[in-house]
């Protein structure tokens, strides 16, 4: 019950929230790493640590004059070896396991990784978390500032949201063009995803031994195979009985060497969590890759941007929006994007025809400074912070 417990606190990542204090600050590619990757990482973590699903981690025979509890603490905290030369072997007749036989003169692979799983899990659910970190504190509550009083409303009097759009509208206008830091620091933190992603594959295929960069293809080309004549790779990276070498003393004072085999329970469970990462890392690598390069044709391409803006305005004119998106730069049409995720489609709508009309009347519009966008008390609703700073706490 314990591990469901600790389960179901991990799923806060991943839930909806419809919160009036939470914007929307993001795209789907980018929560796919904050929230679901880490709820995944996280949740491995809890399920390797969880002895009682599986009983102990590791259990040891040998001749009976080491103590039980002494062989397996030993070959736990030092590590097991197989021999990769008797690996695809006649189970029962060349050899007992697959990679258990005559080590002779054999090359030996040595496994120790299988201690430190749940410590490399939780590590890398801290890496996938660190960009929306930055990115969190660099976008200082921005968003939820200026949309404040619209944002998640379904309905409102009209008074209130045109009293609240002209707000938005004239702090969008006096602070045109100034908005380039905050878009640099989002894509950023986009790119800083995908190359997490990537370095999280070569990490875990250091850290496995260089086996899983192909360790996915492997196990598809294994369910395919003939099943009289087909060896299963999950069990060659992840073998569920293992070699350990035991050294004491005997009663003459001469080394004695003893030679135990090993279960290894715990890798059962260490193979499927990895296929299934290996799968996960590799859609969650494409995705983020189209997503940087969609970000930057959205950069180097002000017809994208005006595709973009005319999807969420759709009463507006394509002439009208054109001369909008000439007028803004991609700091200010990361705003406007994320004004349009925030608020309704009507609010939005009202803001960007406004929108239009204040920037093509005049080349060097005047605004009222950010100054006048202070809080004023609304009988109904309660008043509104002014868009500064601000720290939010999010999980």
């Amino acid at each position: 019950m314990a591990v469901f417990g600790m389960v179901s606190a991990v799923s806060g990542f991943i839930k909806i929230r419809y919160l009036l204090d939470k914007a929307v600050i993001d795209n789907m590619v980018f929560r796919c790493h904050y929230r679901i990757t880490t709820a995944i990482l996280f949740t491995c973590c809890i399920i390797v640590t969880a002895n009682n699903l599986i009983g102990d981690p590791i259990s040891c025979i040998n001749d009976g004059s080491i103590p039980m509890h002494v062989i397996n603490t030993f070959c736990w905290i030092t590590y097991t070896f197989t021999i990769p030369g008797q690996q695809h072997r006649q189970i029962g007749t060349d050899v007992a396991s697959p990679g258990l036989g005559n080590e002779y003169g054999q090359e030996k692979r040595y496994h120790s990784y299988y201690q430190w799983v749940p410590f490399v899990l939780f590590f890398q659910g801290l890496m996938f978390y660190v960009p929306h970190w930055i990115w969190k504190n660099m976008e200082d509550n921005k968003i939820r500032m200026i949309t404040d009083g619209l944002r998640g409303m379904v309905s409102v009097p009209d008074d209130y949201r045109r009293d609240r759009q002209d707000r938005i509208l004239k702090y969008f206008v006096s602070s045109l063009n100034t908005h380039n830091g905050y878009s640099f620091a989002y894509f950023f933190c986009e790119l800083l995803n995908f190359i997490n992603v990537i370095v999280n594959i070569f990490m875990v295929d250091k850290f496995l031994g260089g086996a899983f960069m192909s360790y996915g293809t492997d196990v598809v080309k294994f369910s395919n195979m003939d099943q009289d004549k087909r060896f299963d790779p999950m069990i060659e990276i992840f073998p569920r009985l293992t070699k350990c070498t035991f050294h004491k003393f005997g009663p003459s004072g001469s080394v004695q060497k003893h030679d135990t085999l090993c279960v290894l329970a715990l890798n059962i469970l260490n193979e499927k969590i990895y296929i299934f990462l290996w799968f996960w890392f590799i859609i969650l690598a494409i995705i983020s890759g189209v997503a940087v390069l969609y970000s930057l044709v959205v950069i180097m391409m002000p017809t994208t941007r005006e595709t973009i803006i005319k999807r969420s305005y759709r009463s507006g004119q394509r002439k009208e929006i054109a001369g909008l998106v000439r007028r803004l730069e991609i700091g200010d049409f990361l705003i406007l994007h994320f004004l349009s995720q925030n608020l309704s489609t009507r609010s939005y709508s009202d803001m960007l025809q406004q929108l239009c009309g204040l920037l093509g009347a005049s080349r060097t519009p005047s605004a009222p400074s950010t100054l006048e966008m202070n809080p004023i008390s609304h009988p109904i609703y309660p008043p509104v912070e002014s868009f500064g700073g601000g720290k939010e706490t999010e999980t």
